[in-house]
């Protein structure tokens, strides 16, 4: 069996996720650090949430979010400006064989941890799971 058939399907490779793991990091201090010369993007404070690579770690998808989540176009268009000076600084600050081609998206994992904290808030789910201790897989069908 090939590594690649044994592969396909299980999710991001060790390798994908090590390289997205340093992309983060280094974009995160690029940034904090104030690396890039456009003044509107020094002046936001982004975080680098996650950084997922393609298969052939040419392209990675960076997923961030404005510091308080507000002045998000702002920064989505900061960023896109500037891809060419980040994926430069990348190069420089790591030893990757090719530089990836850099994309950006919002972080919306934060909006999704609210919207299910909300909904296990809610009162619907609070009866459901006060009812008389069932738990699930506990129910006889």
């Amino acid at each position: 069996m090939s590594k690649k058939s044994f592969n396909s399907g299980a999710g991001p490779s060790t390798r994908q996720l090590r390289v997205g793991e340093l992309i983060r990091r280094t974009l995160s201090d690029v940034l904090n650090q104030g690396d890039v010369h456009d003044p509107d993007l020094n002046r936001m404070s982004i975080t680098v949430g996650e950084v997922r690579c393609s298969p052939d770690l040419r392209v990675a998808t960076v997923y961030v979010l404005p510091l308080g989540g507000e002045g998000r176009e702002a920064a989505m268009e900061a960023l896109a400006r500037n891809r060419g000076e980040l994926r430069h600084q990348l190069d420089r600050k790591l030893d990757l064989k090719r530089s990836p081609e850099l994309r950006f998206a919002l972080d919306e994992t934060f909006d999704r941890m609210d919207e299910t904290r909300r909904l296990l808030e809610s009162a619907e789910v609070a009866r459901d799971t006060a009812r008389s201790g069932d738990a699930p897989g506990d129910a006889e069908e």
